[in-house]
């Protein structure tokens, strides 16, 4: 889970967030999808290697638990550096559609209907 740089020496991952532990915003769960804003808004001003790295990969949508495998990165510290990217307005991200929490009465029925049939 440690990143090696070009002399083999390793880094590791809470110095990628500058020793902190939680993120600043709690827009990120495991699937929420990550996209890089094309092109980069003026001042974003040059940002670190993993910055870097996860707007190249974000290049298309792409989920946070697919970033942190991507990364070989615990998702916690992909989420930290993703809430630096969405703040400097690097990212855009979006959410989940939430599922209904009611089940729909007519897809049941037709459920168990074709499960009759079988």
């Amino acid at each position: 889970m440690n990143e090696g740089d070009a002399a083999g020496r390793l880094v590791r991952p809470f110095t990628l967030t500058g020793g902190r532990t939680r993120p600043s915003r709690a827009d990120f769960t495991l699937i929420t999808s990550v996209t890089a804003v094309d092109p980069p808004p003026e001042g974003s001003g040059r940002s670190q290697p993993e910055h870097q790295r996860i707007v190249r990969l974000c290049a298309r949508p792409v989920v946070v638990a697919e970033l942190a495998a991507q990364l070989d990165l615990p998702v916690s510290v992909v989420v930290i550096l993703l809430c630096d990217l969405l703040e400097a307005g690097r990212i855009t991200v979006r959410a989940p559609r939430p599922v209904s929490r009611t089940p729909d009465p007519d897809l049941l029925q037709k459920v168990r209907d074709g499960l009759g049939r079988l």
